[in-house]
């Protein structure tokens, strides 16, 4: 296929599409920060609202197809939001990597040219809540369905409920919230999953109350303190207390580290700043992209599984997954068995291969993404020195050009690029396998998400001084 036809034939299909495809408008004007924290507040809202909101019709299945990557997703099995944030993920995914690998072209300095893409990304998002949808309706609750209307129903549910949360994310990207919905969806999805683990006065398997503080007191009074520290079925536990709070300590000591490179205003003087390259430059997008690229993987793993393998004796099936059949979310074998990770210390201590393995491939994985964004989304040295200049800023002792700031940039971005992207790994690797409240990965990006609050606040701050400067300061 000739250069650009795939990207000239988006464009015709986005032309020709988009004034039918409903977009929610910007706002005509910058909104006060108080009414946007609001309009973050009612998209919450929304998103738990539809998360308590069972499926009409829906049995519960055998098993959840999805159980290992619920926090990525922000999904609730068996509610309105079943598919979450997935389809969204999946065909960000789809297109990042397509534009990575030159089959779309696009120049995204231009603004109608990231306008196409956007668009574009748009039509294949709702072709993915649509396949996703239909087939994860057909597959996990199509065989307890009495009547194929309900089927459709359901179906029709899971389609609306995806499109109203994809609405929501575009509310607050597009300027009435802040940062975007996808980031608040994961980030109330942990805190709650934390909060759950902490504090839940639930009865669970061993006698004991699902939350470690209720655990400890009833522990207390019985005069038995023995399994407090560590408990079976990767139950909280103190010990998992420890280890979130570590992690918590790790994370926010790494986010904090950066490179300081100093900067002077052209077009105030006297005016100076530092420009920061953080440690954790990549941000947390490449651990959602890497667990959006898994999730999908293990997903078809368990389609295929259930539907030709189900005892486990197709020799070529056997090597992509095989998995438990008494409980059949459990993978025994097979390449999906060892990008899952083996949660909680006594599984792991049981397979130590599948622990390191799972380690590694998340540590791998992390790092191809994380180079990856860093060229996609903006952050290259090229582009950072671009950004630079373009915000009537200089480094003192070099020319305002693009070619000597891009020379030292260059110096630090790759570096911090595969360094941050390896810590990020092996943090989110390390904590799920250990089984830290909230999953490792759903940790990492709960706190690189807050502290992107926290900058986006500051951001606000600075605006009211200096725009173009705030704006700069306000990137990744």
């Amino acid at each position: 296929m000739a250069e650009g036809t795939v990207t000239n034939l988006i464009r015709k299909v986005v032309f020709k599409a988009e004034p039918y495809i409903p977009q929610v408008p910007k706002p005509k004007k910058k909104i006060p920060l108080q009414t946007r924290l609001l309009w973050c507040g009612v998209a919450l809202l929304i998103y738990m609202v539809m998360g308590q909101t069972p499926l009409f019709g829906a049995t519960a299945p055998e098993f959840d197809f999805l159980q290992f990557a619920r926090v990525i997703f922000a999904s609730q099995q068996g509610t309105l939001v079943e598919l979450g944030i997935g389809p969204i993920v999946t065909a960000g995914l789809l297109m990042q990597l397509l534009r990575g690998s030159d089959i779309l072209k696009f120049d995204f300095k231009k603004p109608e040219e990231r306008g196409i893409f956007q668009t574009a990304t748009k039509l294949v998002t709702y072709v993915v809540i649509v396949a996703e949808s239909i087939v994860y309706a057909i597959a996990v609750y199509g065989p307890g369905v009495p009547e194929p209307y309900v089927l459709y129903v359901m179906i029709g549910q899971l389609m609306a409920a995806s499109i109203i949360i994809m609405f929501l994310d575009e509310l607050i990207q597009k300027g009435w919230g802040i940062g975007s919905g996808i980031s608040l969806f994961i980030m109330a999805g942990v805190a709650q999953q934390i909060l759950w683990s902490l504090f839940s006065p639930l009865p669970a398997g061993d006698g004991g109350t699902i939350g470690i503080l209720p655990y400890v007191g009833q522990s207390i009074m019985n005069g038995d303190l023995s399994n407090v520290f560590f408990r079976a079925n990767q139950l909280p536990s103190v010990f998992g207390i420890f280890l979130t709070a570590g992690i918590l300590l790790i994370l926010v000591f790494t986010q904090g580290m950066k490179i300081e490179i100093p900067i002077v205003s052209t077009k105030y003087r006297g005016f100076s700043a530092v420009y920061p390259i953080k440690l954790m430059y990549v941000s947390n997008i490449p651990v959602i992209l890497a667990s959006a690229l898994t999730a999908n993987a293990v997903f078809l793993g368990q389609m295929f599984w259930a539907n030709f393998n189900p005892r486990n004796n197709n020799a070529f099936m056997n090597f992509v997954a095989q998995f438990d059949p008494t409980s059949p979310s459990t993978p025994i074998g097979g390449i999906i068995y060892y990008i899952t990770p083996p949660r909680g210390l006594e599984v792991a201590v049981l397979d130590p291969t599948r622990a390191v393995g799972y380690v590694l491939f998340m540590v791998g994985i992390v790092v191809v993404f994380g180079r990856l964004w860093v060229e996609l989304g903006g952050l290259s040295s090229k582009t950072a020195a671009q950004n630079l200049l373009d915000a009537d800023v200089q480094i003192p002792g070099f020319r305002r050009s693009n070619a000597p700031v891009e020379a030292l940039l260059a110096k630090y971005i790759p570096s911090v690029t595969i360094i941050g992207s390896i810590i990020l790994g092996l943090l989110a690797g390390v904590s799920d396998v250990l089984g830290v409240f909230g999953s490792g990965i759903g940790i990492l990006l709960m706190v690189d998400i807050l502290i992107n609050y926290y900058t986006q606040l500051v951001k606000e701050q600075v605006e009211v001084v200096m725009p173009r400067l705030g704006a700069l300061l306000g990137r990744k």
